[in-house]
C-alpha cells in the first residue's frame, strides 16, 4: 500500500489507470459513500461536525489523485490532447467531488 502511494503520489502510473481506474472509479466511490454517510449524519441531527468530518473525509485522497494524475500525464508519451484533457478533467473532478 505504501509503495502503491508512493507511486501514485510520484506519477508513476500510467496516466489511463491513474485517471480511470484510482481517480473516477475508486475516488468517485468514496466520495460517494462519505456523501452518503454525512447525510446519514445530518438526518439523524447528530453534530454538524461529525457530518462535515464525514463529508471532508476523502479529501486527502482527491489531492492525491489531482496530483497523480497531473504527474502521470507530465510523463505520458502520446497524443498531447490527452494529458491536457485529464489534468483538466482531474481538477474539476477533484472540484466537485469536493464541493458538491
Amino acid at each position: 500500500m505504501k509503495q502503491l502511494v508512493a507511486d501514485l503520489w510520484n506519477g508513476r502510473l500510467p496516466l489511463a489507470r491513474a485517471f480511470w481506474e484510482y481517480a473516477i472509479v475508486y475516488g468517485s466511490l468514496a466520495n460517494l459513500v462519505a456523501t452518503l454517510f454525512a447525510l446519514a449524519a445530518f438526518a439523524k441531527d447528530l453534530p454538524a461536525a461529525l457530518g462535515l468530518f464525514l463529508f471532508f473525509l476523502p479529501a486527502p485522497y482527491n489531492l492525491l489523485m489531482v496530483v497523480s494524475v497531473w504527474k502521470s500525464a507530465a510523463r505520458y508519451q502520446g497524443p498531447v490532447m490527452w494529458p491536457a484533457l485529464a489534468r483538466v478533467l482531474i481538477v474539476v473532478w477533484a472540484a466537485v467531488c469536493s464541493l458538491a
